[in-house]
Order: C-alpha cells, then sequence, then structure tokens
C-alpha cells in the first residue's frame, strides 16, 4: 500500500500534466488498483472536453485479468495494474499479454443485435405481457370461479354455446359479487382453460378458438357496457382518492373486464392461413364493430383515451393503466392497420392520385441492411499514423496508437471532439477512447512482412434511391439565374434560357430524382380549396377508420397528447420519483407489500417490466397515429405533432435516452417461469435470488429495442423538415446523445439515429464535424441523399432563427383553417344564407340554459337596457 501510495502522489505530481484515465469507453472518476486493494483515486483534475494529456505525454491505464465486464460505470478494476508517468512504461505483468487484450476488446465491442422489427412481438409473449406477476394468483381465481359453475367435461359446439351464454346471463343479475364470478369464468374461458391443457401450445390455441366463440355470442359488446359502468362508477373513483396508498384490489372488476377485451382483440386480430373461413369474416366484422361506432356516437379507441385522461387528472387514479394501454394500441393496430397494411395503403394512394409508384418498399430496405460492422483489421491503421488537430501535442507513435482499438467501433472515437460544453451536459463516459498499451501489445507480435488481410466486402450502391423535391428545384434554379442572368422567373423550373450547359444537365438530372409525396399533393389541393371555396364545391372525404378516429378525437386530442406523455414520463426509467407526478404502478402493487429479499426482488422485476410494458405500448400507439393521419391527411399530422412538441415531447425523448441505452436494451426484467401461459400447465420451481437476478438467456431484450426504435421514429417525424425543431435537437445537445445509441449494432437503430443527426450537422459547426468523420461516412453510407442537400458541410442555414417561430405560426395557421373547413361546418356561417324577416327571426324556438330564468333580469339589463338603440341604422334596413 506505501507503493501505492508514492505511485498516487507521483501521478498528482506530474508537471500539472491532466490525465485522463480511460478503459472500455467508459467514464471514470476513480481508479481501483493492484491485487484487489480498494486504493481510490478522485479523478478531480481531469479536463472534461475530449482527450487531453500533459507536455510529457502521461498515460494512465487500468486492465483486468480475468475480471468481468460489467463493472459499474464510474470506476475501473485494476488487477495487474502498471502505471506510467512521463512516458516511461511499467508494462502489464501478466503471463498473457493477448489475454487481457482480448479480455479488453470483448468489454469494447458489443455485439450486432439479431432483432427483426415489426408490428408486435411474438403472440404468446404479447398476451404474457397483459399480466403481472403480482396477478399470478388470480388464475387460479378464474380457474375455480369457472369450475363452480360448470364441471369440466367434453363437450359440442352447441353445448359450449349454450354454457356461454349462461355465463353471460350472469352478468346482468344486480349482485356486484355474482357478476364479477361470472366475469372471471368467462376470463378463464379467454384464457385457454388451462387447466385441461397440457402444453402452452394448447393453451394459446383454445385461447383462439374460444375468443372467436366469445366474440360471436355477444361477449365484447355485454364488456363494453359494464366497462363503461365501471368507468362512470363514482364511488370507486371516491374510494380510491381517499386511500393513502392505491394496490390491485383498487382495480379487481377493471382489471377483469379489460384482460378479457384485451384477450378478444389481440387473438381475433392475429391471422393465420389455417384460420376458417367464419372466423375471417368474423375478424372483418369486428374490425368493424370497432372502427365506425354504432350505437355511440365514438368509436371504442376513444372510450380508452378517454379513460387515459381521466387518469392522468386525478380523479380515477384507480384506473390499470397498463392494460389501458396496451388494450388501445391493439385496437388501433387492428383498427387501422399495421406497418406492412400501411404500405399497401401508401401504394394503392399514389395510384389513386395518379402518382409514380415508389422507388423502392422500405420495410424490406431496411431489413436488408446491416449494422455498421468495423474494420478488417486495426494493423493496417498502425502503419498510417493521423494527426487529429492540434488539441494534443503528444508524439506521434502515441498519437497513433490512440486509434487501433477505436477503428474497431466506427463511432467509438468520434466524441474525442466534442466540445466543452456538450460534455458538461452528459455523463462522461458517452463516448471514450481506450489508450496506449493496445499498441505495446500489438508491435512486438507484428511480423515484418504482414500477411493478406481479408478485405470488408461493402454493398455495391446505396441502399436508398435519391429523392428531389420541386422545392429543391425550384431554389437551385433561383441561386443559378441570381447568379448567371441577375433575375428570377418564380416557380418556373422549364425555362433554361441564358444559363450554361451543366446547370441544363444538373436541372435534368434533379427532374429524373424528383419525388412528388402524397402529403405535396394534398397541401396543394388544400391551397386551391382555401383559395375558390365555392367553385370547387363540397370536398369528398372518404369515411375511413383513421378519418372517423380523427374526427371523434379533435377537440380533446390536445388533452389525449398531454395524457400520454405525462404517462411516458413517468415510465421513463431516466425519471426521477416526484410527489406530483403521477402513480402508475396502481395496477402492480399488492395490498401487502413483500416482507422478505427474495418477494421485494420479485416485486422489483416485476415494476421495471410493468414499466417497460407501458413505455412500449405508448412509443407504439403514437407512431400508429403519426404515420396513419399523415396518410390519412398531412394537416392531421400536424395537428397531433404539433401538441407533442407542445407538450415538450422532443426533450422527453432525449431525456428518455439519456441512460446507458445498452443496459436498457439488454435488461432482463422478466421471470420466464411465471410468465403467461407457462406458469399455467408447469410447476413452478422454487424461486432464489440468484435466479432471479440472473433472468432469462435471450441477447436483448425484445420490448425495450422496440420501444427505442418506436421513439427514435417518433423523434424523426416530428423533426423532419421542420428548422425550428431541429434547432430543438442542437439547443438540447442531443447528438452525444444520440451518438451513444449508435453502440447499438442493430441496424434499424442506427439508421433513424443517423438520420437524427444528419439534420442537425449543418448546425454543430465544422469542429463537430471534423472530429465525427466516420459517423459522417456512416450517414452518407446509410442514409437517403438528397441531391442539393448540404448537411455535410453547409455553413449558410437556409432559415434564420428569427424565422423559427413565424414557421410554426403559419403551419399553425394552416392547419386551423384545415379543421374549420372540413369539421366546423355547422357553425361556419359565412357562407350561409341570411335570414331577413323579422317575423321568422322572432319566432324561432331557442334553448335557453336552465338557470337563465333566474338571471333573466341582469341580462335583460345588460344585453337591452344598457346598450344604446341606434335608431338611424334600424329605419336604414326596414
Amino acid at each position: 500500500m506505501e507503493a501505492m501510495d508514492l505511485r498516487r502522489e507521483e501521478l498528482r505530481s506530474m508537471h500539472g500534466a491532466a490525465c485522463r484515465v480511460k478503459a472500455a469507453g467508459l467514464c471514470w472518476e476513480e481508479l481501483g488498483c493492484v491485487n484487489g486493494a480498494d486504493c481510490r483515486m478522485k479523478a478531480v483534475d481531469l479536463n472534461r472536453g475530449g482527450f487531453r494529456l500533459g507536455r510529457n505525454g502521461a498515460h494512465v491505464w487500468g486492465c483486468w485479468q480475468g475480471a468481468s465486464h460489467g463493472f459499474k460505470q464510474g470506476s475501473a478494476g485494476c488487477v495487474h495494474g502498471a502505471v506510467c508517468s512521463r512516458g516511461s512504461l511499467l508494462f502489464l505483468r501478466t503471463t498473457s499479454k493477448r489475454a487481457a487484450l482480448r479480455s479488453l476488446q470483448g468489454s469494447v465491442d458489443f455485439p450486432a443485435v439479431e432483432f427483426e422489427y415489426g408490428d408486435t412481438d411474438s403472440h404468446g409473449a404479447e398476451l404474457a405481457e397483459l399480466y403481472s406477476y403480482t396477478e399470478e394468483p388470480e388464475l387460479g381465481t378464474n380457474r375455480r370461479c369457472f369450475e363452480e359453475e360448470f364441471c369440466p367435461q367434453e363437450l359440442d359446439t352447441a353445448q359450449q354455446r349454450a354454457h356461454v351464454l349462461r355465463l353471460l346471463e350472469g352478468l346482468e343479475v344486480v349482485s356486484r359479487e355474482r357478476r364479477l364470478r361470472a366475469a372471471r369464468a368467462i376470463l378463464y374461458l379467454a384464457q385457454g382453460v388451462f387447466g385441461d391443457c397440457e402444453s402452452e401450445g394448447d393453451v394459446l390455441h383454445w385461447s383462439r378458438h374460444n375468443s372467436f366463440l366469445l366474440y360471436q355470442l355477444g361477449t365484447f359488446s355485454a364488456f363494453l357496457e359494464l366497462l363503461s359502468m365501471e368507468i362512470d362508477n363514482s364511488q370507486a373513483c371516491s374510494s380510491a382518492l381517499r386511500k393513502p396508498a392505491i394496490s390491485l384490489a383498487d382495480s379487481t372488476e377493471l382489471r377483469v373486464l379489460l384482460s378479457v377485451m384485451y384477450l378478444l382483440v389481440e387473438n381475433i386480430r392475429v391471422e393465420l392461413e389455417t384460420d376458417p373461413p367464419e372466423w375471417k369474416s368474423c375478424r372483418e366484422t369486428f374490425r368493424t364493430e370497432l372502427s365506425f361506432p354504432g350505437r355511440s356516437d365514438e368509436p371504442f379507441a376513444l372510450l380508452l383515451f378517454t379513460m387515459v385522461t381521466k387518469f392522468c387528472s386525478g380523479h380515477a387514479p384507480h384506473f390499470p393503466m397498463k392494460k389501458v394501454l396496451l388494450l388501445l394500441w391493439k385496437v388501433l393496430l387492428f383498427t387501422l392497420g399495421g406497418f406492412e397494411a400501411l404500405q399497401t395503403m401508401k401504394v394503392r394512394r399514389r395510384e389513386e392520385l395518379g402518382l409514380p409508384p415508389l422507388p423502392e418498399d422500405s420495410i424490406q430496405v431496411m431489413r436488408s441492411m446491416r449494422a455498421a460492422s468495423p474494420p478488417a483489421c486495426s494493423i493496417e491503421l498502425a502503419e498510417q499514423p493521423q494527426k487529429r488537430g492540434h488539441r494534443s501535442r503528444r508524439p506521434l507513435m502515441k498519437q497513433d496508437s490512440l486509434d487501433i482499438y477505436n477503428e474497431r467501433d466506427p463511432f467509438k472515437n468520434d466524441e474525442a471532439g466534442v466540445d466543452e460544453e456538450e460534455s458538461d451536459e452528459v455523463d462522461g463516459g458517452i463516448e471514450g477512447e481506450l489508450d496506449l498499451m493496445e499498441r505495446d501489445a500489438l508491435l512486438p507480435a507484428m511480423p515484418a512482412q504482414r500477411p493478406p488481410i481479408e478485405r470488408v466486402s461493402f454493398p455495391k450502391g446505396l441502399p436508398w434511391a435519391p429523392k428531389v423535391r420541386q422545392k429543391d428545384i425550384e431554389h437551385f434554379l433561383e441561386a443559378s439565374r441570381n447568379k448567371f442572368i441577375g433575375f428570377t422567373l418564380g416557380q418556373d423550373t422549364e425555362t433554361l434560357i441564358g444559363l450554361p450547359r451543366p446547370i441544363h444537365e444538373s436541372v435534368k438530372t434533379l427532374k429524373q430524382h424528383k419525388y412528388v409525396s402524397i402529403s405535396d399533393v394534398q397541401i396543394k389541393n388544400e391551397e386551391e380549396l382555401e383559395k375558390c371555396p365555392m367553385s370547387l364545391g363540397e370536398e369528398e372525404v372518404q369515411e375511413t377508420p383513421c378519418e372517423v378516429l380523427y374526427r371523434a378525437m379533435l377537440y380533446n386530442l390536445p388533452q389525449y397528447m398531454i395524457a400520454l406523455l405525462k404517462i411516458l414520463l413517468a415510465a421513463a426509467p431516466t425519471s426521477k420519483a416526484k410527489t406530483d407526478s403521477i402513480n402508475i404502478l396502481a395496477d402492480v402493487l399488492p395490498e401487502e407489500m413483500p416482507i422478505t429479499v427474495l418477494q421485494s426482488m420479485k416485486l422489483g422485476i416485476d415494476v421495471n417490466r410493468h414499466k417497460e410494458i407501458i413505455v412500449k405500448s405508448i412509443s407504439a400507439l403514437l407512431l400508429l397515429l403519426l404515420k396513419h393521419f399523415k396518410l390519412n391527411h398531412i394537416y392531421q399530422f400536424e395537428y397531433v405533432s404539433q401538441h407533442l412538441v407542445f407538450a415538450n415531447c422532443i426533450p422527453l425523448i432525449l431525456k428518455f435516452f439519456n441512460q446507458n441505452i445498452m443496459s436498457y436494451i439488454t435488461a432482463k426484467n422478466s421471470i420466464s417461469v411465471l410468465d403467461y401461459p407457462h406458469c399455467t400447465v408447469h410447476d413452478l420451481p422454487e424461486l432464489t435470488a440468484e435466479s432471479l437476478e440472473a433472468g432469462d438467456n435471450n441477447q436483448f431484450c425484445w420490448r425495450n429495442l422496440f420501444s427505442c426504435i418506436n421513439l427514435l421514429r417518433i423523434l424523426n417525424k416530428l423533426t423532419k423538415w421542420k428548422h425550428s425543431r431541429t434547432m430543438m435537437l442542437v439547443v438540447f445537445k442531443s447528438a452525444p446523445i444520440l451518438k451513444r445509441a449508435l453502440k447499438v449494432k442493430q441496424a434499424m437503430m442506427q439508421l433513424y439515429v443517423l438520420k437524427l443527426l444528419k439534420i442537425q450537422t449543418k448546425y454543430l459547426g465544422r469542429q463537430w464535424r471534423k472530429s465525427n468523420m466516420k459517423t459522417m461516412s456512416a450517414i452518407y453510407q446509410k442514409v437517403r441523399h438528397r441531391m442539393n442537400d448540404d448537411w455535410a458541410y453547409g455553413n449558410d442555414i437556409d432559415a434564420r432563427p428569427w424565422d423559427f417561430q413565424a414557421e410554426e405560426c403559419t403551419l399553425r395557421a394552416s392547419i386551423e383553417a384545415f379543421n374549420s373547413r372540413r369539421y366546423d361546418k355547422p357553425q361556419d356561417s359565412e357562407f350561409a344564407p341570411v335570414d331577413n324577416c323579422l317575423q321568422s327571426v322572432l319566432g324561432q324556438r331557442l334553448e335557453l340554459p336552465e338557470d337563465f330564468q333566474y338571471s333573466y333580469e341582469l341580462w335583460l339589463e345588460r344585453e337591452v337596457f344598457s346598450q344604446p338603440i341606434r335608431w338611424e341604422e334600424l329605419l336604414r334596413y326596414q
């Protein structure tokens, strides 16, 4: 220990050199060293911006041999450590340098994630996420309620129908307890009568079979009426408000009803090739019933949105929000259609509008893309030292040794040039560079003649066809005419007189890649309708499920978006508990809190899993709404987008990603033996703290990676072609946060991160671009190109900061004009005929409020007696 104290003092007094302790790309504040001794050194004097060293090139490197890579951020274990100062090196005292090098390399390179993005996870996983582990005892309760009414035996279809009808009659009794028992028995049917099944496949099969049977006998309509009754149950709401802590027991009836409805929606929604014809017709009938209002004036999704806003307002804190959000997501997915259905609708809509077909299928392109792969060998880079600016004055040999490991990950060493302002906002371990010793371990092993190195095979061509907007061609011609002629011709893109030949060729190339979107056509039609409302007449609006939903949501849509973002904020892993935040754990906390360590661990896993499922459902349903509204009409999409932006959706998503995103994606907050339907057909093993901590064997958590991609797609949709919102990304210092997400080696996630980095590159300055050339190369390789977009170097910004507010205001005015013209027809009396007959006007019957008779005299005094009568104007109109 005395020797270590001497070395520590030597390190601190190295001529004032600022030393950075780095390993495995993480930030360090402490250094533990030499054979497990806990000798700590606070890195108080470390510089905060990039990798900076003193004049003498002193380095500190902590390394470990045989130790696990999952150490805590902020400290490094150094087993056979070495400290080098003023250019002298103390080499590793290990029996094998290569073993230590491989251990260090493994901690840097995250494996590629084999993930296929889709509408949902597997059918069994989606059903399992409906239940929390705290609800496991209720599965047995449902079975007992069913067996009290019916002895299990083989029945034909007619007998099954008769028994279901008898259970449905039990839902109409006055007694609340008897209604609940009947609902639990129906829930046991929808769960697949697992007591008579021998395998998980049997449970899922009978769950689907019984769901179709229950729907055909009117179960969904009966449960919809019960759900409306429970929502309006003021006694349950007031009881929950009086309780200091809400638990599962406060939402028993609601959870049973929502579980049955979710199972019906999910089982009927999933299509299989073996489905009989009557099931297919049943599916279409159910979709129509959910999409278009029948007896009520609102679709079923609107009732669920109302539950969300009522919960967030604090009037109904006992609502089981996870089940509500899951059901809402699946209803939207069922009625509006998933991503492949959306692509089909987009192709059909372009054909109807007479537009050329899409240049490629975006879903297939993204599925064929690969994540960023490392170069073939880092030895090549050792022979080509590159100086990276004037920040470091190290000798050349030491400089190029720093890049050996970093070349293994294309995004690893880009963060070295991040400004000090950015690194203040983000944890010091956003991006890192490894130090000197790998050079010393590799160079002695290099042979005199280098063996042939396997080259990386890059795909031929770029994955996306380039696109050009009409506006881009107009801007290009405007700039060319100003330069060569001295005047412009407005929006004329055909006249090229006076322009040199290369400009002709450029315009020809731009027009070859011109892309006209459905949104462009819709905006143009809207402008024409606004200019000529009388001559163009009424617009024919197709009655689609998306149109019906938007019309129903329109007047309360801001409240719906705010409520969803409130819940998303409460469920985000980076959020801190606050007294004024909403309680989203009401449907996961038991009545009696755990008393043992094992129970506490189980509840902790359940709570984390509960939050992850909420994030997954909100991100998926918001993305579905944005994509379908954009296809239906661009201003519907813009209306939702603006309210999401006004509700701080952009900083919320950035806050979500300001964490160790790799840890979030690989989190193991699940207990597979307790998942439905496994727990219903297998004997549960004895759970131990070790088994709970180990988790499952999956490489990643599907729902968390799905949520991350959805949130990135939402952020892309909110900021695309919006300079004001892009500046929000810059102001909130999103670049280092997004670059951390590039560590996840999944092609689709990397693509959307690179898109977000591309749109703000021109605002980040030359130094950022110079320091992040690998990220720039990845953007060029993976993101679609716009022909004359100067994203890579553009120092001249097209929009000035003072134009940003005007841009949003103009967009808002267009949205309000669209909503007023299409949806406010009764109130819009500008073109309505005027009744000039005094007798007919006075003879109209007006509905007066009930309390009008009490305030009639005040109204008469204010509106009649106190107003001067302008007799001249009155006589003029006689």
